[in-house]
């Protein structure tokens, strides 16, 4: 069993600033250090676009308001290509216009980070309310078999702190990496206290060392990690959405083929203990959990600490890394629950997925019966302590 990496929570001690979620993502991509953006002013992520539309030009990077969501993503794919560290910001109808070029990046390997800042659907939904109902789009939206990487905060800071960690994550394994946010997450305002830039790893893509004429843009390695030269360094290179050999040309050998969709899928699933980061809140007696995410996870986190003090042994697990989806974490915390609450602002999403690894709600090893109860809404409200309190009374 894999394990999973537990957020860290101590941080070095740094002037506490006032910041709203947004400005949390713009200022960490700028510590992460991007250097392009492509956007198209969408609520409620406009901040993000804001924000670097002043403070990217400062330091000689490139801003640019595209003509609409398609062409952002494409941009932003074109600039990793020249070498930049790039990103775009949107929300739901816009993500939903990224997902062929999404999948373009994760196909051609190419790193750049989306930040999709939930807010209610389907079509022009809740513009100005929260939702979590792009859990599966993150995961499922482009066609294909590709992998995905997608990390979700749940406060001001560690908007900051995955931001960061979204620009390493896509730059180590070359894909695109969606950083997911809501609306609520999104404007509310908390006092931080952001790490010493001298402590915070950044990482920057591999570069090659071989002459030119030796290079293979996707070559294949026992790690399914590669250098990756950029287009202006003497390296010439081919990128193609079409299935495509070492060099990057169109193939139709099943071999080669072969070969390139298990490098996708690999070097995600070769790096989970890498990848998955979870968060276990009072876990170690627990009998009852929540598993929670995001904004919703707030709510779980204050429930727990009031059926604490009311004797009850109850516990919260949260993903930060929504995908990969942490198996071995939910089995090896919630496994044994007799009662597991999932509070989310949709109609199931997490749910069916921690059903998918629990296998059901039934306890075959053991027979007996666990109680898998779905708290969701998707009317526009959060979830409030107090509800899953509720719950937790009535499903005793």
């Amino acid at each position: 069993m894999a394990k999973n990496k537990i957020k860290e929570t101590s941080s070095k001690k740094q002037e506490m600033v006032l910041m709203q979620g947004n400005e949390a993502i713009a200022l960490g991509a700028l510590a992460a250090g991007v250097d392009f953006f492509a956007g198209y002013p969408i609520t409620p992520s406009t901040e993000i676009a804001e924000i670097l539309s002043e403070e990217l030009p400062k330091k000689g990077g490139k801003f640019i308001q595209m003509e609409d969501e398609i062409a952002s993503i494409s941009a932003i794919i074109g600039a990793s290509l020249a070498g930049a560290k790039a990103m775009t910001a949107t929300s739901g109808p816009g993500f939903s216009l990224m997902q062929e070029g999404i999948g373009f990046a994760k196909m051609a390997e190419v790193p750049c980070v989306v930040v999709n800042v939930m807010r209610g659907g389907p079509s022009t939904g809740l513009p100005t309310s929260p939702s979590q109902s792009d859990i599966m789009q993150a995961r499922w939206g482009n066609h294909g078999d590709t992998p995905a990487i997608v990390l979700y905060p749940n406060s001001v800071l560690e908007s900051y702190e995955l931001t960061i960690r979204a620009f390493n994550l896509a730059e180590k394994y070359r894909t695109c990496v969606v950083l997911l946010s809501d609306e609520v997450l999104g404007h509310m305002r908390e006092a931080v206290v952001l790490p010493d830039l001298e402590k915070v790893k950044i990482i920057n893509r591999i570069k090659p060392t071989i002459p030119p004429e030796w290079y293979k843009h996707y070559k294949n390695n026992p790690k399914y990690i590669s250098p990756l030269a950029s287009y202006g360094e003497g390296y010439r290179f081919h990128v193609t959405g079409l299935a495509h050999d070492e060099r990057g040309f169109p193939t139709n050998r099943a071999d080669e083929i072969e070969t390139l969709m298990e490098r996708l899928k690999n070097k995600i699933l070769h790096h989970i203990d890498d990848l998955v980061q979870i968060e276990s809140y009072m876990m170690e007696d627990a009998t009852r959990a929540i598993f929670a995410a995001g904004i919703s996870s707030r709510a779980a986190k204050e429930a727990v600490n009031i059926l604490r003090k009311a004797g009850r042994r109850v516990g919260m697990l949260r993903p930060l890394t929504i995908w990969p989806f942490p198996d071995d974490a939910v089995r090896k915390y919630l496994f044994d629950m007799k009662t597991i609450i999932v509070a989310e602002l949709n109609q199931g999403q997490l749910s069916r997925e921690l059903k998918r690894v629990m296998g059901g709600v039934w306890n075959y090893s053991k027979q007996k019966k666990r109680k898998i109860v779905e708290l969701q809404k998707n009317n526009g409200e959060i979830i409030t302590p107090e509800e899953i309190v509720n719950l937790f009374r009535e499903v005793r």
